[in-house]
């Protein structure tokens, strides 16, 4: 018998995860930024599968616990965090709300896939970034590595502003 400790549907919950910000990135909910890979019930146990961006990433522990809070508070007793590593995290990943919610955070959302239709993984090293804060394609490299490895900083010419942009990954 598949007895859960509250009625909460797989989309209720999909919907308090909405609500878990990345510590990284408080703009990005963990769904935009594609880490929940599957809910699913194991009796009255809530079973949330999630895909770091890295496997080591420090970030891991306290999104574990904010999921687990976020759906305690909705009423889910028994919640169970499960990490796959494999597949591995793409940016591909994320949602479009995400993307946009990165430019309008002043970071300049992934501007190509990572992975191709035929599932191998490529990175272009010569990527167009568009400047999130006035769109000007008229940026320059500064450095492989910005505000954390997953971004690479940018200075726009046009504007003179610095910025992150999310490397497609």
């Amino acid at each position: 018998m598949n007895t859960r400790s509250t009625s909460i549907s797989n989309d209720e919950v999909m919907e308090c995860l909405r609500r878990v910000p990345d510590p990284e990135i408080p703009v990005l909910s963990v769904v935009d930024l594609g880490l929940i890979r599957q809910v699913s019930w194991e009796g009255p146990v809530c079973v949330v599968t999630i895909t770091p961006t890295y496997s080591g990433c420090p970030a891991m522990q306290e999104i574990s616990t904010d999921i687990k809070n976020i759906l305690h508070a909705r009423g889910v007793d028994q919640v169970r965090i499960e990490t796959q590593l494999s597949p591995a995290w793409t940016t591909d990943w994320m949602t479009p709300e995400g993307r946009s919610a990165l430019k309008d955070y002043g970071i300049a959302p992934p501007g190509e896939k990572a992975i191709d239709i035929s599932g191998i993984t490529r990175r272009a090293t010569d990527v167009l970034v568009a400047c999130p804060l006035c769109g000007s394609s008229h940026t320059r490299l500064i450095s492989h590595f910005g505000s954390t490895s997953c971004k690479a900083l940018y200075r726009c010419n046009d504007c003179g502003e610095p910025f992150d942009y999310f490397k497609a990954h």
